[in-house]
C-alpha cells in the first residue's frame, strides 16, 4: 500500500512516500479500514520533530482518519463491509497512524462517520473535537450563562471550541488576528471578537465582562498567552491550556483569584492505557456526530493535500496562523 513514513526524527523532509505491505487483521475483534482521508494535527509535527512516544522510526504518523470498512474479524459485530467510519487512533509510534491507504484497529476504537460530512471533513475533526470537549466540558464544566474566552478561535481546535461552548449555553469571546477570521468565528456563533494585534485581550475581556473576567479562559497558543490570561479570568474561574506554560509563570495572581488550572492532553488514554477514557472519547464522537448531522456543528477544512505532500502540510502548520484543519486526501 501507499503510505508516508517518518524515517527519522527531524524536519518535514523526514516524511517520505513509501510502498509497504498492507496490514492484516490479527485479532477477532478488529476491522480493516480503507482510509480516504487523514487529519493533520500539531501533535504530528511535534512527534516528527521531537521523536515518537513509542518505538523508533520508521513509523506512520496521523491520529485522525476517516474511511470505509473493507474487512471485519470473526468477532467484530459493530460494522459491516462498506460502512463509512471515523476515528482517532495511532500515529504516536507503536500503533500505525493514518498517513496510509489502510489501517487495522479494534472495532471499539471506531465510530460511524457523520452522514453529513465528507471523508475530508470527518478526518479533520476527531482529535480537535475531543480536545475541545475535554477542555471545556469535562475539565471546565462549561454551562448555561458562563462566559468563555477562546484564544485563536479560528484555529483547528479553536473553531470547534467556540461552537461547543455555544452548544453548552456559554457566551463566547474569542481572539483573532484579522477581520476575515473575526467574520468566520462570528459565523460559528462567537458573541464577541478581539483582534489581539490591535487590542489588549485582557483589557478588552474585562471591558466586555464589566470588570469581572471570563469564567473560563481557553489557551491554545502558549506560555505568554497563558501567563496574561490569568488576569482575564474571573475569581474562582478556570484557566485551561493545551500546552506546557513553561517555568516562568508568576502564580501569585492565580492563587489570589482561586483559579482552577487545567491541562488537557486528549492522548492520555492512549499513552496510559486508560480503557474507560477511550470509551468516553468515543461517546464524544457519537454526540458530535449527531450535532453535525443536525446542522448544529461544522468543521472547517483549511487545505487538502495529496498523501505524497504530507511534508508540505507539516511546513504550513509549523508556519502558524492556519485557519481550520489541514487534511490529506488518500
Amino acid at each position: 500500500m501507499r503510505a508516508v513514513q517518518m524515517i527519522a526524527t527531524g524536519g518535514p523532509d523526514v516524511l517520505q512516500p513509501s510502498d509497504i505491505p498492507e496490514p492484516g487483521i490479527t485479532a477477532p475483534g478488529q476491522v480493516k479500514v480503507r482510509i480516504r482521508a487523514a487529519g493533520i494535527n500539531p501533535i504530528d509535527t511535534k512527534v516528527r520533530s521531537r521523536g515518537l512516544f513509542q518505538g523508533e522510526p520508521p513509523a506512520i504518523l496521523g491520529c485522525d482518519g476517516a474511511g470505509e470498512v473493507v474487512e471485519t474479524g470473526p468477532e467484530a459485530r459493530r460494522f459491516s463491509v462498506g460502512d463509512p467510519v471515523w476515528f482517532c487512533h495511532g500515529g504516536l509510534g507503536g500503533a500505525q497512524g493514518n498517513y496510509a491507504e489502510y489501517t487495522v484497529l479494534d472495532e471499539t476504537h471506531v465510530e460511524p462517520k457523520p452522514a453529513s460530512l465528507s471523508f475530508e471533513e470527518a478526518a479533520a475533526a476527531p482529535l480537535a473535537l475531543i480536545t475541545a470537549w475535554e477542555s471545556l466540558v469535562t475539565q471546565a464544566r462549561t454551562g448555561e450563562g458562563d462566559t468563555v474566552l477562546v484564544h485563536a478561535g479560528a484555529g483547528g481546535v479553536g473553531h470547534l471550541a467556540v461552537q461547543l461552548a455555544k452548544l453548552h449555553g456559554a457566551r463566547v469571546i474569542t481572539t483573532v488576528s484579522s477581520p476575515e477570521k473575526a467574520e468566520f468565528v462570528r459565523s460559528l456563533g462567537a458573541d464577541e471578537t478581539i483582534d489581539y494585534k490591535r487590542e489588549d485581550f485582557v483589557e478588552r475581556t474585562l471591558e466586555l465582562t464589566q470588570g469581572a473576567g471570563a469564567d473560563t479562559v481557553y489557551d491554545t497558543v502558549g506560555p505568554a498567552v497563558f501567563s496574561r490570561s490569568i488576569e482575564a479570568c474571573t475569581h474562582y474561574g478556570n484557566l485551561v491550556t493545551l500546552l506546557d506554560p513553561g517555568p516562568g509563570i508568576d502564580w501569585k495572581e492565580a492563587r489570589i483569584r482561586n483559579l482552577s488550572i487545567h491541562f488537557t492532553l486528549m492522548l492520555t488514554p492512549w499513552l496510559r492505557g486508560l480503557e474507560t477514557h477511550w470509551a468516553r472519547q468515543n461517546e464524544i464522537l457519537r454526540r458530535c456526530a449527531a450535532w453535525f448531522d443536525e446542522g448544529r456543528l461544522r468543521v472547517r477544512v483549511g487545505q487538502v493535500f495529496p498523501l505524497a505532500e504530507a511534508a508540505e502540510a507539516h511546513r504550513l502548520i509549523e508556519a502558524g496562523h492556519t485557519q481550520g484543519k489541514q487534511v490529506l486526501a488518500i
